[in-house]
């Protein structure tokens, strides 16, 4: 029997394994993703239970080969308040899938979970104080948030992953994709198969105007773009448009889809 090892990371997706099992998705910086099964957790008072998605685990894990088996469990944090909200937990839902498309099995991507845990907890935070909210203005301003929050989360993860967008130059003329704020005749296309280009292209999935192009070229920076009064920068419309493009992208060039994406769009029309 090989040595028993300890793995820390996330819970992206749990699923049923056999008669009494579950079948654990894991993020992990050391691992990458990895698949473990979860024995008896599916039992009325199995002490391992708590393997639920969007939890952080510090897992015991042993086999002989093949599926490693975990042994013992300790939860480290668990994301449930992000169901309180249904536009809060498919954004929770769709960066659980989009990380499962952008990192392999035994090849860890640097970054990666550490990303995803700090949007997991900006939307963690969303899903409490909307809960809190009574005032339609507010609850409206952070769907808005955390529709921002996800268009953000997408940009940063495709990065990592190798599949970033490629936001400073234009893929069919090389020129730096630098907005003219005010021109609002200006537009740059989205080419799903290669990039941004200047101009209203044949073919394109979407067009941008300039305020939307340097809105997106801000989301690779750490925090949300404010304005002066702390406010989210950007009507809902435009945020939008920005999933859109980012949905484009994903379908054309990551392997598998990103089915929540739907489910976000759903939540957020229904707000």
């Amino acid at each position: 029997m090989s040595p028993e090892r300890r793995i820390e990371g996330l819970a992206l997706k749990v699923g049923p394994l056999g008669e009494h099992d579950r079948l654990l998705t894991l993020l992990s910086d050391d691992v990458g993703l990895i698949r473990l099964a979860v024995p008896g957790a599916r039992k009325p008072r199995s002490s391992l239970a708590a393997a639920v998605p969007l939890t952080t685990l510090e897992l015991q894990v042993g086999g002989r080969s093949g599926l490693l088996r975990v042994r013992q469990l300790r939860v480290q944090h668990n994301f449930g308040n992000v169901g309180q909200r249904l536009e809060t937990l498919a954004a929770a839902q769709a960066l659980s899938e989009l990380s499962i498309s952008l990192v392999a099995g035994d090849d860890p991507v640097p970054g990666m979970l550490s990303a995803v845990l700090m949007h997991l907890e900006r939307l963690e935070l969303l899903a409490r104080r909307q809960r809190e909210s009574e005032r339609e203005s507010c609850e409206g301003e952070r769907v808005d948030r955390t529709l921002a929050t996800l268009v953000q989360a997408c940009v940063h993860l495709l990065a990592l992953g190798g599949y970033g967008l490629p936001l400073q130059t234009c893929c069919r003329s090389g020129a730096a994709l630098s907005p003219p704020i005010g021109n609002w005749d200006w537009r740059c296309s989205l080419l799903a198969d290669e990039g941004l280009a200047i101009g209203a292209q044949a073919g394109a999935a979407i067009q941008i105007n300039p305020s939307e192009l340097a809105l997106l070229q801000r989301l690779t920076r750490l925090e949300l773009p404010e304005r002066q009064d702390g406010g989210l920068m950007g009507p809902r419309p435009v945020w939008l448009r920005l999933f859109t493009l980012v949905e484009c992208w994903c379908r054309v060039h990551l392997p598998r889809p990103v089915r929540s994406f739907a489910m976000v769009r759903e939540a957020v029309a229904s707000a």
